[in-house]
């Protein structure tokens, strides 16, 4: 008998790949981030509804848009860092030899890491100021703090992944 696709030779469990791993964690952070922006988009229809058809805007409309829109965003960090995706301008790269690559790479995400990793931790430290001394929403008196933290969260994990990613690459190609 032969064994099945999440079974070795032995019968033991299969490991899993590291690019099945990443698409799963890719869909959860993609998932996330749509629910985000389906709420998103239903406060705004039930705002502009409520607007022009029965002339009573919704509450805080515009303050929950400015913390969902930066949830998103955050959220959208670690998912581009962990498909490799950044934003990129080849001027000179694409005519550096081929071997070069994967270490250029590894360069670029040690760099990108350690960027992201200084940019989490000041939003990280801006975020407990703005719990220091309790800033919330003008409108619904909602706390910031907690957004700042996620921010910070979400950016740091988008550092773990920008250095790792590359260099996992580059072990790999090395390895193999």
């Amino acid at each position: 008998m032969r064994p099945g696709p999440s079974m070795n030779e032995t019968g033991a469990p299969a490991e899993t790949p590291l690019s099945a791993r990443r698409f799963d964690l890719r869909t959860l952070l993609a998932l996330m981030a749509g629910v985000l922006m389906v709420t998103l988009m239903g406060m705004t229809v039930v705002d502009v509804i409520g607007r022009y058809v029965f002339n009573a805007p919704l509450r805080g409309a515009a303050e929950l848009t400015e913390l969902l829109l930066a949830s998103v965003i955050f959220l959208g960090l670690p998912a581009v860092a962990l498909a490799d995706e950044h934003v990129t301008v080849d001027l000179v790269t694409d005519r550096l030899p081929d071997w070069i690559q994967p270490w250029r790479q590894g360069l670029i995400g040690i760099f990108s890491g350690a960027i992201l990793a200084v940019v989490a931790w000041r939003i990280w430290i801006y975020a407990a100021q703005i719990g220091g001394y309790g800033g919330a929403t003008t409108t619904l008196r909602l706390p910031l703090a907690p957004l700042g933290y996620f921010c910070a969260a979400c950016t740091a994990f988008g550092a773990a992944l920008s250095l790792g990613v590359p260099l996992w690459d580059l072990y790999r190609r090395r390895k193999g």
